[in-house]
């Protein structure tokens, strides 16, 4: 097993991070570049692993789409194909395939859709057989298991020919990923309304433009806990806009109450120590996959924060609730469920010499835990983990000056 080994540093210099590019926004503008044939001028898509496979499988086409551990790529190409009418296998890695897709198979046969499972009801592998005719306008899908069922469908929708009404039962999640969504379509000129619980998104058509892919919220969020649990420092993160378009620009109102101070200026945003403010409870409902770099910020800042708004987390990567809960103990602290779906970071009290933590196959749990550098050697298992999203991670870390080791284990 390959382990990397961050030895301890809690003082940074003035530093640039290049962050990378959006895998959210580059991932919805390649389904829409593909539903306008690639009329498009799209810039700076994402490095990440999960947008070059889309790109692989859109270029090259091939009858069996692999989308390996790609959730986002799974669920927008399902939507997709059916839409323009191929015929494909979809699947996956082993842990791709034990995650859902019921959901949004359901709303394309209420549709008129043609999909089969290969395996288990429910989940990967499918197999596609087009849309022959479109049997109905509205569909019904439930709001509170995950957003990029909807986001696979209003993608679609302008193509269709009778156009599509979702109706969003019961409540709706990470509902920033579909405004995101929504907006991004707008850029490409279609119209919609969302009145309530239903988005209606007439039949239309998608018009070529121009559109760049601004730098990745969530890549940031590491380096904003990196700094609230620093000693000192000061870092500026390139290519952030303060008007965005992704949820988990809300990093900048959780940080600003756990001592990082944001400014933004010309190309990006400046990061600052200030007070901690402290964090009493946060809903992460909208932004979930903030929530294992808030839960280790707040485990060493010695904050009792309550966590609401976790439900999707398991059913992510790998179950990350538990996974947090396992990796936050070996250095004195926990996640503790206080109530059904409510739960409170109990911080860590004494912290060990050296931490080594386990990734399961989970790239946000390899960059959440990154800050624990601050207070102790950390040996993070698997860091090419990381390659999923953000495959320049390490790299950056050497450009703060995180002088980390590969280290091979049997």
């Amino acid at each position: 097993m390959q382990t990397l080994r961050l030895p301890q540093k809690s003082e940074f210099d003035s530093i640039r991070i290049p962050l990378p590019s959006s895998k959210s926004e580059s991932n919805r503008a390649l389904v829409i570049d593909a539903l306008t044939e690639g009329k498009n001028e799209i810039s700076n898509l994402a490095e990440a692993r999960d947008t070059q496979t889309m790109i692989r499988l859109l270029e090259k086409n091939p009858p069996v789409f692999d989308v390996l551990d790609a959730g986002t790529t799974m669920r927008f190409l399902t939507a997709y194909v059916t839409v323009t009418n191929q015929k494909k296998v979809m699947t996956g890695t082993a842990r791709m395939c034990e995650r859902p897709i019921g959901i949004l198979v359901d709303a394309l046969r209420s549709i008129g859709a043609e999909i089969h499972y290969l395996n288990k009801e429910g989940y990967p592998p499918l197999a596609i057989h087009g849309l022959p005719q479109q049997t109905s306008g509205k569909v019904k899908i439930r709001g509170d298991v995950s957003s990029q069922y909807i986001s696979a469908m209003l993608m679609i929708a302008p193509v269709l020919p009778l156009g599509l009404e979702i109706e969003l039962e019961g409540k709706v999640g990470s509902q920033t990923y579909i405004e995101m969504t929504l907006e991004l379509m707008a850029q490409f000129g279609i119209e919609y309304t969302w009145k309530n619980n239903n988005i209606h998104v007439p039949h239309q058509s998608y018009q070529p433009t121009q559109f760049a892919v601004e730098s990745d919220w969530s890549g940031a969020s590491y380096w904003f806990s990196l700094l609230a649990c620093a000693d000192s420092g000061e870092l500026f993160l390139e290519g952030l806009k303060e008007n965005s378009l992704q949820g988990d620009s809300a990093i900048v109102d959780i940080m600003d109450l756990l001592g990082v101070k944001s400014t933004f200026k010309k190309g990006g945003v400046l990061l600052q120590k200030q007070e901690v403010k402290g964090l009493k409870k946060w809903d992460f409902t909208h932004c979930p996959d903030l929530a294992q770099t808030v839960a280790v910020t707040c485990a060493i800042l010695g904050q009792n924060a309550t966590f609401i708004g976790l439900e999707s987390l398991r059913i992510k990567e790998t179950d990350r609730i538990y996974a947090l809960q396992q990796e936050l103990a070996k250095f004195n602290a926990e996640l503790r469920e206080i109530e059904p779906e409510v739960f409170q970071v109990i911080p860590s009290v004494t912290m060990p010499n050296s931490v080594q933590i386990h990734t399961y196959e989970d790239h946000r749990m390899a960059m959440a835990f990154m800050p624990l550098l601050t207070k102790t050697e950390v040996i993070i298992e698997d860091p090419e983990v990381v390659n999923k999203s953000y495959p320049s991670f390490w790299k950056h870390c050497g450009i703060a000056g995180i002088n980390s080791e590969i280290q091979e284990t049997l």
